[in-house]
């Protein structure tokens, strides 16, 4: 399950990422918001990388935002092989996504609190993660459903919801490939 999740994370996590740049792209048109090269200083804390004041390579922009909506896919990955799969996954993943951009954001000294923030910019960022966790859902979704029935959804069939008298699957059945 492990070794099918990792590869269908990275290849769901670059098709979010990809939708959420055209998102982002869009929505700059519109508003006319510039470039934000907070990826770009985030990479190059990361990695000691000269840092510029004003506009950052744009490599490095790109590398930081595929390369993390890529990593961070995979754990939307293994949530769809475990059975965690459709809109209330993605908007689980959500969370963990905007979490993970501010982690790293804030670590660094790169950004700040998003209470610190104009609401406006809040809510662009907000959404724009959101596209991207849905979009990398959809894909993780596809693809651990032609791998079967998650363990969580097996243990869904015995019987829906969560009672104290239908046990856990036993081991092998939770582990095995769509049982």
């Amino acid at each position: 399950m492990l070794k099918r999740a990792v590869w269908q994370g990275l290849a769901a996590g670059l098709a979010g990422a990809a939708v959420m740049t055209a998102a982002e792209k869009v929505e700059q048109r519109v508003t006319g918001r510039p470039d934000s090269y907070v990826p770009a200083r985030v990479l190059a804390r990361l990695t000691g990388l000269p840092e510029t004041p004003g506009q950052q390579p744009r490599w490095q922009n790109l590398a930081m935002h595929y390369g993390q909506g890529a990593l961070v896919g995979v754990l939307r990955s293994v949530m769809a092989q475990a059975g965690l799969r459709g809109a209330w996954a993605s908007t689980m993943f959500t969370a963990v996504r905007l979490t993970n951009d501010q982690i790293l954001e804030n670590a660094t000294g790169v950004g700040a609190p998003p209470l610190t923030w104009p609401r406006p910019e809040l809510a662009i960022d907000v959404l724009h993660k959101t596209i991207y966790a849905f979009a990398t859902g959809a894909v993780a979704d596809v693809l651990a459903a032609r791998d079967g029935a998650g363990p969580g959804q097996r243990h869904a069939a015995l019987r829906p919801g969560r009672h104290s008298d239908v046990g856990p699957l036993p081991r092998a059945a939770a582990w095995a490939r769509g049982a």
